[in-house]
């Protein structure tokens, strides 16, 4: 069997939708998992409903019928004769996030950000796998948080690997007997109190990892607007290039330093059971594409990955100590405990340097924690960059009119963190 992901631009309007249905019919012609995200830009909409939501915004309702008129309006384009059951599940999703944004907030805001960020999932999914059925094209509709199972840390929640397979197994395996495509959505789980989670951004292509991983798929396919892997994001850097192939370290290595094509926590999972990635386009499906897979081959090509809206913090202790291990300890207990990934650290005799995203919600508080023991300044409104197989004409050429704040380099990466000009 095969796991196939496609997210949201792949699935952002009816026409797109339709495509999907036509690389399903041309190359799921053996059991196939269908992970699917959000649709388009949804993420980011549901985002705005739960800050509408949370901070007691007066656009709070408009937000929610934009969000509802988007779906309505993709169903009124796919299904030519009214599907009225589908109307009818769609419109039953959304009087429950209607019942759930007319509560008083009672909890935290990452949990009421994973009860309804997670609806995009949901929405997507069930008036996706209903089209297929109009079109003939058979598929059972699953929900993943009936077999992701996880911890309650919401936003980023660690999943229950040995639970989660075994209800993934127990789950799909039997309708294989009667379906060759299953359907279910990314990015999400759920907790033993059946409570939604999520497993952060982009996370849809962890989700299809694990599948893959669970299920002993031959391999797993993520549909991108891209060719495949590329040297850099075509929104920062013109002329780049496809990487044909990378071995599973080479991966772990760019997708930790921040390429977007693949979720970070996707490769470990199919590198432990040595299941091959592909990377293809769901534009121009018939391509090869990248393959990511067990090989020695070390890939030599430079490649830039270009974070931008990060934060510098400088960390420094009230009294003048050293940063040691006690102070570092402490540090790095803070920045666990509010689910704060570090992007590049460099620490001097008293002074701990560190970039991360800039995401306001995790920042005030780890600030304030911070604050309690040490002493704080940042830099807001800076970029990371990291360039692997790097020589120094290229790392001139890319800091030219900027202010380099912090660099590193190692033998084969280098990163700056830098600041425009004024």
């Amino acid at each position: 069997m095969q796991v196939f992901k496609f997210g949201g631009v792949s699935v952002k309007d009816a026409i797109s939708i339709k495509n999907v249905a036509n690389i399903l019919k041309n190359k799921a012609n053996e059991p196939t998992v269908v992970v699917i995200s959000a649709m388009g830009k949804m993420t980011n909409k549901l985002e705005e409903l739960v800050n509408a939501y949370y901070y007691k915004s007066n656009d709070l309702l408009l937000i929610f019928q934009e969000i509802k008129d988007y779906h309505l309006n993709i169903i009124n384009q796919l299904f030519v004769n009214k599907n009225l059951l589908i109307v009818d599940e769609i419109e039953n999703v959304f009087l429950e996030i209607l019942w759930a944004i007319e509560e008083e907030p009672s909890n935290s805001y990452s949990f009421y950000y994973d009860q309804l960020v997670s609806q995009g999932e949901i929405l997507s999914t069930k008036i996706i796998s209903a089209y297929f059925n109009e079109i003939i094209l058979s598929n059972k509709w699953i929900d993943a948080r009936g077999i992701i199972q996880t911890d309650n840390s919401y936003r980023e929640a660690n999943v229950d690997y040995l639970l989660s397979k075994e209800l993934t197994c127990n789950q799909i395996i039997p309708l294989l007997t009667n379906y060759n495509i299953i359907i279910t959505q990314g990015f999400i789980g759920g907790t033993s109190e059946n409570y939604t989670t999520t497993l952060g951004r982009e996370g849809s292509d962890y989700t299809a990892a694990l599948l893959a991983y669970f299920l002993d798929a031959k391999q797993i396919v993520i549909w991108k607007d891209v060719p495949g892997v590329l040297n850099a994001d075509p929104k920062y850097f013109k002329n780049t290039k496809k990487i044909d192939e990378l071995s599973y370290h080479d991966a772990i290595e760019l997708t930790y330093f921040g390429t977007s094509v693949i979720h970070p926590k996707t490769i470990k999972p199919l590198q432990n059971k040595n299941i091959p990635l592909f990377v293809r386009s769901f534009l121009k499906p018939d391509d090869i594409g990248t393959v990511i897979k067990n090989i020695n081959k070390r890939n030599t090509a430079t490649s830039y990955i270009f974070k931008t809206d990060q934060l510098l913090i400088s960390i420094q202790p009230k009294d003048f100590s050293f940063i040691a291990e006690e102070n570092l300890s402490l540090i790095f207990s803070v920045f666990s405990k509010n689910n704060v990934r570090v992007n590049m650290m460099q620490n001097s005799a008293i002074s701990f340097s560190v970039c991360i995203d800039n995401d306001k919600y995790k920042f005030d508080n780890l600030l304030l924690e911070l604050q309690t023991q040490f002493k704080v300044l940042y830099n807001d409104n800076v970029q990371l960059m990291t360039i692997r197989n790097y020589n120094q004409e290229t790392i001139t050429k890319l800091s030219e009119n900027k202010i380099i704040l912090i660099e590193q380099r190692s033998r084969n990466n280098y990163q700056m963190v830098i600041k425009e000009m004024e």
